[in-house]
């Protein structure tokens, strides 16, 4: 385990949780002293974080996170199972 490792973990574990909270204020400098052990420990945990507010990426566009809702940021379509009856529905309505 490197210095690098670990600074590209943090990297990614800033970027993951920054898309969820965009705005959030300045970026802090943090500078830490670890054992090999506990980079590597870091490292894992930093990987394998969920955050609650990570909904996922849209179905539809790939591209938008979703709300707490379901809903895509990006394209405000509904997604999985109870988006595609939503669309479903509002087409039979439309056509009908």
């Amino acid at each position: 385990m490197t210095a690098e490792d670990v600074r590209a973990a943090i990297d990614e574990f800033a970027a993951r949780i920054d898309a969820l909270a965009p705005g959030s204020g300045p970026p802090l400098t943090v500078s830490v002293t670890l054992s090999p052990a506990a980079a590597g420990a870091l490292v894992e945990a930093l990987r394998s974080y969920h955050d609650p507010r990570d909904h996922g990426t849209c179905d539809q566009c790939g591209s938008g996170r979703l709300d707490e809702t379901f809903t895509c940021t990006a394209c405000a379509q509904p997604n999985g199972l109870f988006g595609q009856l939503i669309r479903e529905r509002l087409t039979r309505h439309q056509s009908g």
